[in-house]
């Protein structure tokens, strides 16, 4: 009965337009955070490099070529462009000024023997345990990250010999064996797999280990810096792109492309996202506009009750619990959407060979309890100052 008498005096169709709005924001605003989040996880985990990374070195033209110029890195260079506000690090890529070849060192696999170029990079810009990716003097072997390259020549190798392939998990359980040499001593160190990369050409190895090979074996060597790791910020690839070309930099083909996909699609989504808190915000407004309205029109019943004994909080109460399953169901309607639209947009994706992960993103859903209490909120606080000014 009290439900009848507060709420009788309605005018529904500008509940009806702020439901709608609600509906399509909230739709919206799963969908962005959702597609945000793994737009950004796209490549996590099926390479060794971390996220929005990549490896540069500068063009080989006919000057440098020539020796008129040069093609390493200065650390005046290095240093200049860590202070670019779009680039988050840059580290130099340090390769070996010694010999090195690498070979197979177990009875299971036929003997495979190969000179080999071996880099060391921070371990901050890699996406790999790095409590495995350590070594120190004396250690009985060197864990490396092999380019995938090698593996596809061992296994070559080892089809043309008339043995089985080797998978990844097998390849990782194989001894290998460092071969570090100069034109005075030679040096035999064990190795072992524990990860491999496209986007790395040479052997990766831990910076202890390249410092050792370097002091011991080409300690009057001087280092040059020919290739450098940046990191990129969010949705600011385009950035660094302008930044290659301009100092005449480039990098492999398919770092670029997941690097400018991820960049493109994340601004999307960014904008989407933009537009959906716009849309819950006003509808949410329109709603506690609503709420005053429909307390305004209801103030004589509200100021009866209040007369005859009715507790304050009581009607402020009912007025946040009818808001309160308006929204409700607005949020489920929108979560209901949500559902198969991520299942049209992930079809879309795989459509164009982009796979990521079509599993569900909790922030999304934590966005959704955050903007529900927010409005539960408002409509209590609205509700108990509009009945507080009627007592």
């Amino acid at each position: 009965m009290l439900n009848k008498l507060l709420f009788k005096n309605q005018d529904r169709k500008q509940i009806i337009i702020a439901m709608i709005g609600s509906f399509l924001g909230i739709t919206f605003l799963v969908t962005s955070i959702h597609f945000l989040i793994r737009v950004n996880e796209f490549g996590k985990g099926t390479e060794i490099l971390g996220p929005n990374t990549i490896i540069v070195q500068k063009k080989v033209s006919t000057s440098s070529s020539l020796g008129l110029t040069s093609t390493t890195f200065s650390e005046k260079e290095i240093e200049k462009m860590k202070q670019e506000p779009f680039i988050m690090d840059v580290k130099p890529v340090i390769s070996n000024n010694f010999d090195v070849s690498f070979q197979t060192n177990d009875p299971l696999v036929p003997y495979f023997r190969s000179d080999v170029f071996i880099q060391t990079v921070d371990p901050g810009f890699l996406d790999v345990n790095t409590d495995e990716w350590n070594w120190k003097e004396g250690d009985t072997s060197v864990p490396i990250i092999m380019p995938r390259d090698i593996l596809v020549m061992l296994n070559t190798f080892m089809s043309a010999s008339g043995i089985n392939q080797v998978s990844d998990e097998i390849a990782m359980k194989i001894k290998f064996k460092f071969t570090l040499s100069n034109e005075d001593k030679k040096e035999w160190v064990d190795a072992h797999i524990i990860g491999f990369t496209n986007e790395v050409s040479a052997v990766l190895v831990p910076e202890s280990f390249m410092q050792y090979g370097n002091d011991k074996y080409a300690k009057d060597k001087e280092q040059k810096i020919t290739q450098i790791m940046i990191s990129g910020k969010e949705n600011e690839f385009g950035k660094v792109e302008e930044l290659l070309t301009k100092k005449g930099m480039e990098s492999k083909n398919s770092q670029m492309v997941v690097g400018r996909l991820k960049s493109i699609i994340g601004t999307l989504f960014l904008v989407v996202l933009g537009i959906s808190i716009i849309a819950v915000f006003l509808s949410g407004l329109v709603m506690i506009q609503y709420l005053q309205l429909l307390i305004s029109r209801n103030a004589y019943e509200v100021r009866t009750l209040l007369r005859i004994g009715y507790e304050p909080g009581l009607i402020t109460n009912k007025f946040t619990v009818y808001f309160a399953k308006i929204f409700a169901i607005v949020t489920i309607l929108g979560l209901g959407l949500f559902i198969p639209l991520k299942m049209i947009i992930d079809e879309v994706f795989q459509s164009g060979g982009i796979y990521i992960d079509s599993g569900f993103t909790y922030q999304s859903i934590l966005a959704l309890v955050i903007a529900y209490i927010i409005f539960l909120s408002s409509a209590f606080f609205t509700a108990r100052k509009g009945i507080f000014n009627e007592f």
